[in-house]
């Protein structure tokens, strides 16, 4: 069987961080890292102003029916494309290789528990809670370093869309959660707790 553990929280909570750990501790081989921000819609032949308008922590940026499909075809034992989106040229592209179905599968996005057809399909649902002030201070240093923007339009897209967002959509989401982690990777007693919990399900 396939247990498809869901990692959610707002942006910079530190999800990769704890699907990274969980990795470590159950297995790399046993494990299968899959995000949410792969699967936003293709953009690539809308109008300059229509992709400038894109509102990323939206639930309509998703394409949440694609996602369910290929989660479904993983937990039934088959390969998925691997999927990436580039920012710069906001295009959805599939890679060469594809993603072969492994025992563990970690899911891991701001809105995955905020959509019903997915919760439907997690073995296990997770929420990190992470103060807001860490969060977006771990968002300017990744958007200003790793891909370039300034600190103007990084800060305008957090008050314009990303709080708002978040607030709407995200935070709500937790009551959906298994299990809230404060502090997300950094949990110890959390962090041993899911991968009982995994450890259990696959020995069932």
């Amino acid at each position: 069987m396939t247990v498809l553990v869901g990692i959610a929280g707002g942006t910079g909570s530190g999800k990769t961080s704890l699907a990274t750990k969980i990795r470590e501790r159950v297995g790399e081989d046993r494990c299968l890292l899959l995000a949410q921000d792969s699967y936003y819609k293709d953009g690539s032949t809308l109008s300059p102003a229509a992709q400038a308008a894109i509102n990323y922590d939206h639930p309509d940026a998703f394409d949440t029916s694609l996602l369910v499909e290929d989660l479904r075809d993983l937990k039934a034992g088959r390969p998925v494309p691997c999927l990436t989106y580039d920012h710069s040229t906001y295009s959805r592209q599939v890679l060469a290789d594809a993603l072969k179905p492994k025992p563990i599968v970690l899911l891991e996005g701001i809105l995955i528990l905020a959509e019903e057809p997915l919760r439907r399909l997690m073995d296990i649902k997770l929420f990190i809670d992470t103060d807001a002030d860490v969060r977006i201070l771990r968002r300017l240093h990744r958007d200003i370093l790793d891909r370039g923007r300034s600190f103007q339009s990084v800060t305008r897209q957090y008050l314009e869309s990303v709080r708002p967002m978040h607030l709407e959509f995200v935070e709500p989401s937790k009551r959906y959660a298994d299990l809230i982690i404060p502090e997300g990777a950094e949990n110890e007693v959390a962090l041993e707790a899911v991968v009982a919990r995994i450890r259990a399900i696959l020995e069932r």
